[in-house]
This record gives structure tokens, C-alpha cells and sequence, in this order.
């Protein structure tokens, strides 16, 4: 089979390239900026994998791009397809590393969300989550970001709706990327603002720099525990960010853009599902505005944690609502072949 996938370094990627820099590289072909724009078509709206499905650019000239770029040297280094249609990719870059990102379909929904990753590893290291145990590699740059989308979309012959930065590794701790790939991703991909979800484990000076920023994209807090302790013993960014301090930054955010957050909380049995955790969760958030999202916990490796009882559950997100909030319990996807929160690697085993 032709390795469409061939990596040459000379080769210019034109997967992550905006209009203005494929127009800059067709010039230099001598070609006008009407061939730019069907480029970019081609990438961003039809997916191709190489530059000879371009079919309405002349083969004159598409042996003229071949020798100066291709479309992508980003590899499928693994598939996996849950039994609930969830498809999860271990990707390789150029440099060998690798990340993995995650297509999730719901059978009574239209919409594609693929739960993208920011970094290779993560140096936040939740005591809960399996990508943390890698450490902290190295940043994506912001074509790396998009590259996750553009290969799910060249797999699949499908079109991607809603972008999350859930998968590994921390966004705000690149930040820059991150903003750049959701301009590509709103303006590029023509995927509404709103549509983006940006998750942080609680990164203070960047939640107050995306305050002023004033993005119509959804902020989502994993805050995963309603008091200072066990949030200590769950996230180690507690140390650092500590909850009463989070909780301002959070005001602020709120009041520089009346956007409401979506507040992520992991329950764990016999640790933060009681009723006495609601009740402290629920003061805590009494002035925030929010959304809740519940995540029963699902199993990773090294630690003892549990799921709680679907009873548990229930009963959480009852004492929840009573204070007034919006609950929602998080459908679990792609849990049978290790997609579902907290459960990537990103490593070959």
C-alpha cells in the first residue's frame, strides 16, 4: 500500500496552514489565490489525505505542490473502536511521540465530539488519571492540535461538530497553542466558538488571562472534590491553586464575561460522593455560575479508587440540584478499550 503518510522534512505540511500562508506557498508556484482557496477547502472542509484527491487543481499542477509540500505526515499509530461506537487514535508525530485523541458519537445526538489532547503527558499528574504517570513530555504546537481533528475527519469521512481540550495533558499550561488551534478550529473547520471546551485542572493567572480574553468558548473547572483535603489527596495543583483562590478567579471570570462555567466533578466511592461532600460542594459553588457535570470514576491503573453505586450517583446529583444548579451525569463512552475520562495514555504498551 502507498505510505501516503511518508515523512520528508522538506516538505511543507499544509495540514494547520491558514488561507493567508497556503496563499503565500501557491504564489511562490505562481499560482493565483483562487488555487489557495480550493487548498484549503480540501484540507479543512473535505478531509483529504493527499494531494491528489484535490481533483479540481490541474495534475500539472499538483505534481508542482507534491515536490514542494504534502498534506500530512501524522501517523494512525493504533485504532481502537468501542462497543458504544467511540473511537479512540494513538497518533505519532514526526518526532515519535505519541498522543491519543478520542471521536465520540451519541446514537440520539447529531453531533461529533472529538476530545482532543494539549500536551504529550501531563505534568499536573492527578493521583486519578492514567496520562499523568508519563510525566510531562512536551507542549503540541498548535498544528499537532489540529492534525488530531483533521485525522479523525480523513478517517472516518465524517465531520467533526464539537472540539473539548479534555484529552491529555493540561491547556492552559499552553495556552498559546491551544488559542491558536481553536482560531483554526472556528474559522478554518467553521466550528461555532461555542462548540469549544476548554478543561483545566484550575491554572489561576491563565483562567484570568481567558477572563479578559472574553472567548464565547465554554470554560470547564475539573474541580473533583468540595474541599481543600481531599482535593489535595486528588489533584497535586492544589498545592499551588488552592480552592478559596480558585474560587475568585473563577468569580472573575464569570463577572468579565457572563459566561456560565461547566464545573467537571469525579465521584470516587466512600471519598467525595456523600452527602456531607454535596452540601460542602454546593456552598462552595453557591455563588459561582454554573453547570455541574458528574463523572463516575472509571478505573485506571496504580490506585485503589472505586465507582460508586449508581444509587450514589443518583443521590448526589439529587442533593445537587436542590441547590439549585444544573446536573448532568456524564454518559460513559469508549470505557472498553480505555477512551473514557481519565484513562489515556498515549504510549504504546
Amino acid at each position: 500500500m502507498k505510505d501516503i503518510y511518508k515523512r520528508n522534512s522538506s516538505l511543507r505540511i499544509l495540514s494547520g496552514l491558514n488561507l493567508e500562508e497556503i496563499e503565500e506557498l501557491t504564489s511562490l508556484l505562481g499560482a493565483s489565490k483562487f488555487r489557495a482557496r480550493q487548498i484549503h477547502n480540501w484540507i479543512y472542509l473535505k478531509s483529504v489525505k493527499e494531494i491528489d484527491e484535490m481533483t479540481d487543481l490541474s495534475k500539472k499542477f499538483r505534481d508542482e505542490l507534491k515536490e514542494v509540500a504534502q498534506v500530512t505526515d501524522v501517523r494512525i499509530k493504533v485504532k481502537q473502536v468501542s462497543s458504544d461506537g467511540t473511537i479512540k487514535y494513538l497518533l505519532e508525530y514526526s518526532d515519535g511521540e505519541c498522543v491519543e485523541t478520542v471521536l465520540m458519537r451519541f446514537d440520539n445526538r447529531a453531533n461529533l465530539t472529538a476530545c482532543v489532547s494539549s500536551q504529550v503527558g501531563c505534568a499536573v499528574n492527578c493521583s486519578f488519571c492514567a496520562t499523568g504517570k508519563r510525566g510531562f513530555i512536551r507542549n503540541l504546537s498548535y498544528k499537532e492540535i489540529v492534525e488530531q481533528v483533521l485525522t479523525i475527519q480523513r478517517d472516518t469521512g465524517l465531520k467533526v461538530t464539537n472540539i473539548v481540550f479534555m484529552g491529555q495533558g493540561e491547556p492552559l499550561l499552553n495556552l498559546d497553542n491551544v488559542l491558536k488551534a481553536m482560531k483554526i478550529f472556528n474559522e478554518d473547520f467553521q466550528i461555532g466558538a461555542r462548540r469549544l471546551t476548554v478543561s483545566t485542572s484550575g491554572i489561576i493567572p491563565q483562567i484570568n488571562k481567558l477572563a479578559e480574553l472574553d472567548l464565547q468558548s465554554t470554560l470547564a473547572l475539573s474541580l473533583h472534590a468540595p474541599n481543600h483535603e481531599i482535593r489535595k489527596k486528588l489533584m497535586q495543583i492544589e498545592e499551588k491553586y488552592p480552592m478559596n483562590k480558585l474560587h475568585s478567579a473563577l468569580k472573575n471570570y464569570v463577572d468579565k464575561t457572563s459566561r456560565r462555567i461547566t464545573i467537571e466533578y469525579l465521584l470516587i466511592k466512600d471519598l467525595n460522593d456523600t452527602a456531607e461532600s454535596a452540601k460542602q460542594l454546593a456552598a462552595y459553588l453557591k455563588d459561582i455560575k454554573c453547570n455541574i457535570n458528574l463523572i463516575p470514576y472509571n478505573p485506571t491503573e496504580k490506585n485503589d479508587y472505586q465507582r460508586p453505586s449508581n444509587n450514589s450517583i443518583m443521590k448526589f446529583k439529587y442533593l445537587m440540584e436542590h441547590s439549585g444548579k444544573k446536573v448532568t451525569v456524564r454518559l460513559e463512552r469508549g470505557a472498553d478499550i480505555d477512551a473514557a475520562c481519565g484513562q489515556l495514555r498515549g504510549k504504546v504498551k
